[in-house]
């Protein structure tokens, strides 16, 4: 067990007064802010580097090749408890400077701005790659300012609300722009822009480890991730893998906040203990897999969780045993990073190239979307004032106390010898970026470097850096990459396995030396992407290879490695089918691969291959609709208008039956209401929506779900069947009144 430290101990940004040379103050001053409130790990200290005036709500960053923070500021999100301001195009993309180079910044300069809702940015191939939704943008850097822009997806985030659609923008080791809440990847070749499908991953933020597997989470999973390299599962695009792919990491979902905190639906039973606190996260998000070599040794790959609705940060043990990752919580009555400070809302972490651990703090009061607000929340930050801290944002840091921070390399002005010695850095940000950099900047020049770098006995992660910019110089034949495989580094022979599954131009006889080789090592690592390769195979060895196949899928005895043969089947499943001795496999194998052959046959489709972007839920669809229709007469956040419309907020007509309140909304309702004991004398009647063409079932099914949910008590009884035979339930003249619904409800 650690102790913690009290952060505010720590000079944390105080404010500077630099003399120029005749005594003047300089253009510029650095806010105080306080960090009394926060509490960090033993042998870490944590410090603004960036704060309003600069920035407002950020929620991403990304750093250039000088090292400076740019950051996304989602201004418009949730500015009131109604949220209207979404449509505000008030979002920017900034860069943060620090002028004086005491590490605090003292000056920001707006890039983009305009935006609405602006999401993930990454520095790829020289630009600025940058989500507003619906669209994906890229864009040239030109001194700071923005030059040529190119639409690079026109339906990156089509519908939904901002917790529910893509971001993250994660450049991988395999030269593939991951994000998280999308089920599509990203790369750009000679100028041209590349989407293919890939799993769906994740809800907010997403992150990788050193071998290039992806980690992301959801509100009420701290930390998820895949066993398997991406895409090595998901080949086929007639085969739904079964295992490997969106992993709960750990079932404990516990939280240690400092103080009691409001939640959406803290009025459930085990959402708060007995003092109030949260039991289980509710708000997970922003995971960071730490590669930046300045925390201790320990602390390498650990994966951080950031919890924003009970301000900290979490801290898990990664644990890799075969293709199978797990994760524990470091401690089991604390965190690693926790504040009482309620406008402490981390909702992103990232891995800095000084090897500090940096925190976009949003620091607002409201952090649940409109959309699934309750009512219990709604009303307490109402009465604690929380919906009035807006305007700030924060991006913090944490390092290691002991070690200083890492001297950030001249990337825009290294050679290509010093590019690649990059690669062999301690800190995976450098790492990342040297490998984008010598395939930006075609450094070809350098092949023979990178292939003597991988040749190496001793070769480690810097030879899989190696290994994707020779793929991106088109550097690597057959040959070579068979030779790659059978290295002792099994991280480099597995990639070198799958980049050879992806162009199976030899017969499996030709590479029999390499098979054996692999064979006899018994690894779970090396066998799952061995199958993949042998998969593959089978289009050029066909039923000579089979018995070795089957007898590699039998001696593991995780599902993974029938869904990693079974993706590379691809176009080959009937054949393999014919030649299979059924007798020799599990019976669910046999199962899928039968499921399979039909399922190509039908061309009944993975849904990722079919699926052109994500829908949006229902409880998005209804506060888009009662925004449009309801809000007008019963106000934005349901409080109702005097003479208009009673309020909704726990009104009997929302908690109440579903049968009521559909037919309230199909065909209106005139003359007095009583909500919650209060008389409404209404002079107008409320139109009903059975009169309006466009308006489906399902329309008014989500706007009584969204009801339900945001004034109500969170029914889902309401579908579009009783919807449809509640349309023939009519009043007698015009709209209901009260007495005549509430004989209806009697009467059933």
């Amino acid at each position: 067990m650690i102790s913690l430290m009290k952060s505010g101990n720590t000079l944390l940004f105080t404010l500077i007064i630099s003399l120029l040379f005749v005594g003047c103050k300089t253009d510029f001053e650095e806010p105080v802010i306080s960090l009394e409130d926060y509490y960090i790990a033993e042998g870490f200290e944590l410090e603004v580097v960036a704060s309003e005036p600069f920035l407002e709500a950020p929620v991403a960053i990304d750093f250039d090749n000088q090292g400076r923070i740019w950051t996304v500021e989602m201004r418009g999100y949730m500015q009131t408890l109604s949220g209207e301001s979404e449509d505000m195009p008030n979002g920017v993309i900034s860069i943060m400077e620090d002028q004086d180079g005491d590490g605090v910044a003292d000056h920001s300069k707006v890039f983009l701005e305009g935006l609405v809702l602006p999401r993930a940015i990454a520095h790829v191939y020289g630009g600025l790659l940058y989500a507003e939704p619906p669209n994906l943008w890229f864009v040239e850097i030109e001194d700071d300012k923005p030059g040529k822009k190119v639409l690079v997806d026109s339906l990156y985030a089509d519908e939904g609300n901002v917790e529910h659609q893509p971001n993250g923008l994660m450049m991988n080791i395999d030269n593939w722009i991951y994000n998280a809440r999308s089920h599509f990847r990203y790369q750009r070749r000679d100028g041209i822009w590349y989407k293919e499908p890939t799993s769906f991953r994740g809800q907010w933020g997403i992150t990788k480890d050193n071998f290039g597997r992806l980690y992301y989470n959801n509100n009420s999973t701290q930390i998820m991730g895949d066993y398997a390299l991406p895409n090595v599962l998901t080949r086929n695009k007639y085969y739904a893998p079964k295992d490997g792919l969106g992993k709960v990491l750990t079932s404990n979902q516990r939280v240690y906040p400092l103080h009691a905190t409001l939640v959406n639906r803290g009025y459930e039973k085990g959402v708060l203990d007995a003092d109030s606190m949260l039991v289980n996260v509710t708000s997970s998000c922003g995971p960071l897999v730490y590669r930046g070599g300045q925390f201790p040794a320990d602390y390498d790959q650990n994966a951080f969780v950031c919890a924003p609705e009970v301000n900290l940060i979490k801290r898990n043990l990664l644990n890799f045993d075969g293709p199978v990752t797990t994760a524990k919580q470091a401690w089991d009555d604390q965190e690693f990073l926790a504040a009482t400070d309620e406008g402490f809302r981390p909702v992103n972490l990232f891995n800095g190239p000084d090897g500090g651990m940096y925190v976009v703090d949003m620091h607002r009061g409201i952090i649940q979307h409109g959309a699934y607000m309750t009512t219990y929340l709604r009303e307490r930050i109402a009465e604690r004032g929380l919906d009035k801290v807006i305007g700030m944002g924060r991006i913090l840091r944490v390092k290691n106390t002991e070690k200083g921070l890492s001297e950030i390399p001249d990337l825009e002005n290294e050679d290509t010898k010093g590019l690649i010695e990059l690669l062999s850095h301690k800190n995976g940000w450098v790492r990342d970026r040297a490998q984008q950099l010598l395939i930006h900047k075609n450094k070809t020049d350098g092949t023979d470097w990178l292939l003597g770098l991988i040749g190496r006995e001793d070769a480690g992660i810097e030879s899989v850096h190696a290994l994707y910019v020779l793929k991106a110089f088109d550097a690597l034949d057959r040959q070579k990459l068979v030779a790659i495989a059978q290295h002792s580094n099994q991280y480099l022979a597995s990639h070198a396995l799958v980049l050879l599954a992806q162009n199976q131009e030899a017969g499996i006889s030709e590479e029999t030396e390499m098979i054996n080789a692999l064979a006899k090592r018994n690894d779970p690592d090396t066998d799952l992407y061995l199958l993949t390769y042998l998969g593959s195979a089978v289009k050029k060895s066909g039923q000579s290879m089979v018995p070795m196949i089957t007898e590699f899928v039998t001696k593991q005895s995780r599902v993974i490695y029938e869904d990693a043969l079974l993706s590379s089947l691809s176009g080959y499943e009937k054949a393999f089918w014919n030649y299979l001795d059924k007798s020799t496999v599990r019976k669910e194998f046999e199962v899928s691969l039968s499921q399979l052959v039909d399922d190509r046959e039908a061309d009944k489709k993975y849904w990722i291959y079919e699926q052109a972007s994500l829908g949006m839920d229902d409880r998005t669809r209804g506060l888009q609709i009662y925004r449009n229709t309801c809000a007008a007469c019963h106000g934005q956040a349901g409080g109702g208008i005097q003479g208009l419309a009673p309020p909704l907020a726990g009104s009997e007509y929302i908690k109440g039956p579903v049968k009521r309140l559909g037919l309230v909304l199909l065909h209106g309702m005139k003359g007095p209401v009583t909500v919650k004991g209060q008389r409404y004398e209404f002079n107008a009647q409320m139109p009903g929506l059975s009169a309006n063409g466009n308006m489906t079932d399902q329309d008014i099914t989500d706007l009584i779900t969204y009801l339900s949910n945001a004034f109500g008590e969170s029914k889902r009884e309401a579908s579009p069947e009783l919807i449809k035979s509640l349309r023939e339930v009519k009043p007698k003249e015009g709209a209901y009144t009260e007495e005549e619904l509430q004989e209806l409800i009697n009467e059933n």
